[in-house]
């Protein structure tokens, strides 16, 4: 099933996520599947459970958009253990759909986590896998790439969006 993601200004996106409590269920599986589902149809590399309107510390991540099943990741209640160097790179979001900037990241995201099962487990991202992680996990603590930006390029977004709204064109 594809979930509808929801957009900037849905209060969900502005506030930390519930971690996960209960792990091994179908329930959790079929809401990962879906999750996958949803990102994929919609182009992302990423997708936050805030994104589908679920308040749940859990991510999905793939950087190869599909094309290689052993990079698809599920983070649950994700800790970052540290990062390293930085970059800066265009980034864009499902929830924030149209708009593209450069943000400065990390190089490395060295992040721990625990899987569907509830077991403990770390990964060591470089480049654009750190760039999705970081810009996941803030999905999952109520921040938006957005705050990343500077306060004249966020509120020249953030006006375009309220016009957007104003004309329908924005739900």
């Amino acid at each position: 099933m594809v979930y509808k993601v929801v957009k900037y200004g849905h209060p969900v996106l502005e506030k930390k996520a519930e971690p996960v409590t209960t792990f091994g269920t179908r329930e959790l599986r079929g809401i990962v599947d879906d999750m996958f589902e949803t990102m994929y149809a919609h182009k992302g590399v990423g997708l936050a459970a805030p994104q589908v309107n679920l308040s749940q510390q859990l991510t999905v991540i793939d950087v190869s958009a599909g094309e290689d099943p052993a990079q698809r990741l599920v983070i649950i209640n994700p800790e970052i253990v540290r990062l390293e160097g930085s970059q800066i790179g265009e980034e864009g979001c499902l929830s924030i759909p149209g708009f593209r900037e450069d943000v400065k990241r990390a190089m490395k995201a060295h992040v721990r986590f625990q899987n569907t099962e509830g077991e403990y487990s770390e990964v060591t991202g470089e480049e654009l896998l750190a760039r999705a992680l970081q810009h996941e996990i803030d999905h999952l603590n109520g921040i938006l790439f957005l705050s990343h930006l500077s306060l004249l390029k966020r509120d020249l977004i953030r006006r375009k969006i309220r016009r957007l709204q104003k004309a329908g064109e924005w739900d």
